[in-house]
């Protein structure tokens, strides 16, 4: 074998669907509802703290502590000690990484072994299948279950549940760690304190930690309520929360995240995250520190950045899911997020999708090419056993400004008549 074989770790690994549809998406110049990166502007004030970090002339411009700015990891201590009930040490409890994924990445890396197995539930972001499978842990799958709409009427993302014995048959001795996403990506699903509490319990049982990714926090609908597991009895010190500035403020090119946690369960964190980078951009974290800073103080209030993008987001929300059910289509109405998953059943027979491969890829990149409107297939948020659970839906991305909705509906509507 040559020497120039890339290694037996990523020698089985292909494009993922981001690449596929970034380059369909270039060739075609589609209206993009597909990928996670907003179009809408970061507020202003996060635009002026940048500005303000960027006019220091001295020690911003230089390299900064290796696990996190000190203003921002003590900013961030200071908000999720009033958030979690438990007082956060900003020093040993908090760690800053290049976006949530590299805290997930680090996290994954340095808690599982060889052999380890982590139950991820599906739909997933896919990162949590990929950093696990290199890793050399084994994925044990288990799926959210949708209900079957009825009457016509749409879905809610609090009806995709989980079997609670299905999760527990999943659980053994080689369990290592459960990946948690809520609100959930891509269904919008929020977990309700019950639901946790059912993962929670198995997990104490079992002596297995969560990692649970939370970088919509803050983007929670009327009605739903974010629970941090980490709240629930006996588990912050079993637990390792995810966030993200990118989705807390609309800045995901700064790529800043962070994960915390009780002190010994983020060690492996932490000890990994140092042998992966020397520090990240501290006039980004001074920022991000700032913009931290100013929303503690205001959460909850109406003056809250945060509360005002809730709702416009779910008026956005509601603007899609009705053009998706006016045209046949079945959306899922999020709880939370900026995702909404349709299920196209309705349609499929009357869109020309023959060919091989999966049935929601081959519709999704019809809609890309012949229409004009880019949206994500999620079968590859699905392990192998389980794909076929995808193969009638598309997720959307409706974290946009009106005026890319109103193409994207104009499309949308345009479908009815000519199908």
């Amino acid at each position: 074998m040559s020497k120039l074989e890339i290694a037996e770790r990523v020698r089985g690994m292909t494009d993922n669907v981001w690449v596929r549809f970034d380059k369909v998406a270039r060739e075609t110049d589609p209206v993009n509802c597909g990928s996670g990166r907003p179009d809408l502007a970061p507020p202003d004030f996060m635009v002026g703290a940048l500005k303000e970090s960027i006019s220091e002339l001295n020690t911003l411009h230089q390299y900064t502590r290796e696990f996190g700015h000190p203003r921002l990891v003590k900013a961030l201590a200071r908000m999720y000690s009033r958030l979690v009930g438990q007082e956060i040490d900003a020093e040993e409890e908090v760690v800053i990484t290049v976006g949530a994924q590299q805290a997930l990445y680090c996290t994954i890396f340095g808690m599982v072994n060889p052999g380890d197995e982590v139950i991820v539930i599906e739909p997933f972001f896919d990162g949590y299948e990929t950093i696990t499978q290199i890793a050399e842990g084994v994925p044990v799958y288990i799926p959210l279950r949708p209900p079957q709409a009825k009457d016509g009427k749409n879905v809610s993302s609090a009806d995709w549940v989980l079997d609670p014995k299905e999760l527990e048959s999943k659980f053994n001795e080689k369990t290592k760690m459960i990946v948690l996403n809520t609100p959930h990506n891509p269904t919008g699903k929020v977990f309700s304190r019950q639901e946790l509490e059912v993962i929670a319990n198995l997990c104490k049982k079992h002596d297995v930690i969560c990692l649970s990714d939370e970088v919509y926090e803050w983007l929670v609908f009327g009605g739903a309520e974010h629970v941090r597991i980490c709240t629930l009895p006996g588990m912050w010190e079993r637990t390792i929360t995810v966030g993200s500035a990118g989705k807390a403020f609309n800045i995901t090119g700064w790529k800043v995240g962070w994960a915390y946690g009780e002190r010994n369960v983020l060690r492996g964190t932490r000890l990994y995250h140092q042998s992966c980078r020397i520090t990240l951009s501290t006039l980004l974290q001074e920022a991000v520190a700032i913009g931290i800073e100013h929303e503690t103080d205001r959460i909850h209030e109406p003056t809250s950045y945060w509360k005002g993008l809730c709702t416009r987001l779910q008026e956005k929300r509601d603007r899609v899911c009705s053009s998706l059910s006016c045209i046949g289509m079945t959306p899922t109405v999020p709880q939370g997020g900026y995702f909404i998953m349709a299920d196209f059943s309705n349609i499929a027979s009357k869109a020309d999708i023959e060919g091989e491969g999966p049935k929601d890829e081959r519709f999704a990149m019809w809609l890309c090419r012949t229409k004009k409107l880019l949206g994500i297939p999620p079968s590859s948020f699905y392990g192998p056993a389980d794909k076929v659970l995808a193969q009638h839906l598309i997720r959307f991305c409706f974290m946009r400004e009106d005026s890319t909705l109103h193409q994207a509906i104009q499309i949308l509507n345009e479908l009815k008549p000519t199908m």
